[in-house]
């Protein structure tokens, strides 16, 4: 830490027009911190023992304000997108989207995880403040659980290999999210490019009913948006060659081996949100169509803070006008 004799040391050096590196031996400091502190403090042309030290002193007083508490409207926009759900990440990427013109509605994810761990939980909990894995500090992840075998699968080996680089748009990831004691379910379909989220109402678990759900989720799609659907390997998906021939091809991710699934996984996390575990899972179209709708009006990193409405819109329009 430089003290105010330090810095009258570095501002009679740079009077004199020495370097860096000759006042850092003066001062016994490496020629790097006499850079900085100049650098900080108004440069060569600018700089002065006194306010220098000033400033160096205030920068150092704690309690510091947190970034988001800086700006009332920034701390309302963050407060309105955390309620609905959103990450930090997405917070932070989206906030220059859609504040262009306003510099103070500028905030890193960190700042706002920082000031989410800071906020006392009661305070959290009065606010409707959470974050999406409800975790009020930091702590290891946990993986999820491996996937059920099925017969007979035709595995991801011999998947178009167009499907793992995501550039060409069609091709699906699917599971279900189980309800309450096992009764009741939903199926997950994910479209890889987009990260675009369809939740199928399920009346039963069997592989007639889901499978015919599917198609009847995905017949709406453009045929170039159904190019194939990569499912676990889960015993629901046992006529999957009835999937094959009402919709797209189906292929199975090799047993424990979620991340083969990665973008399914990672959208039935946030499907959790809405759907919790120990809860019973509802079949109303109305309302599943609506929890994707808001899942699907996230802006993703992915994307650079685009939504996947926005991108699966694209795709449609895309493959509309090439018809």
């Amino acid at each position: 830490m430089l003290t105010f004799a330090d810095r009258e040391e570095i501002s009679r050096g740079l009077a004199e027009g020495l370097e860096f590196r000759e006042i850092g031996l003066r001062i016994g400091r490496d020629p790097s911190v006499v850079s900085r502190d100049v650098a900080r403090h108004g440069g060569r042309a600018e700089y002065r023992a006194g306010s220098a030290d000033a400033a160096a002193r205030a920068g150092r007083e704690r309690p510091k304000e947190l970034a988001v508490d800086r700006s009332p409207r920034l701390r309302a926009i963050v407060l309105g997108l955390l309620r609905r759900g959103w990450s930090p990440a997405s917070i932070a990427g989206r906030l220059p989207v859609d504040h262009a013109g306003d510099q103070a509605c500028r905030v890193s994810h960190e700042a706002i995880y920082q000031w989410i761990y800071a906020t006392p939980v009661a305070t959290l909990a009065r606010e409707l403040i959470a974050l999406r894995t409800g975790r009020t500090a930091r702590r290891g992840g946990r993986r999820p659980d491996p996937a059920p075998r099925i017969k007979e699968p035709i595995y991801i080996d011999d998947r178009p290999a167009e499907a793992d680089g995501r550039a060409v748009p069609g091709h699906w990831e699917g599971d279900l999210i189980i309800g309450k004691n096992g009764k009741t379910a939903v199926a997950t379909l994910v479209e890889r490019t987009s990260r675009f989220l369809v939740l199928v109402p399920l009346t039963g678990r069997d592989a007639l009913t889901v499978g015919h759900a599917v198609i009847a989720a995905t017949a709406g799609l453009p045929e170039a948006l159904r190019q194939s659907l990569t499912w676990d390997c889960g015993a629901e998906m046992a006529a999957h060659a009835t999937v094959a021939k009402g919709s797209m091809p189906v292929y199975f991710a090799h047993p424990h081996s979620p991340w083969e699934r990665g973008s399914n996984e990672n959208l039935n996390r946030i499907v959790r949100e809405y759907l919790p575990k120990g809860v019973e899972i509802p079949s109303d179209p109305r309302y599943l169509a609506m929890v994707a709708c808001d899942i699907n009006d996230r802006p993703r990193k992915i994307h650079n803070w685009k939504k996947p409405s926005e991108i699966f819109a694209d795709l449609v329009a895309s493959d509309a006008s090439t018809a």
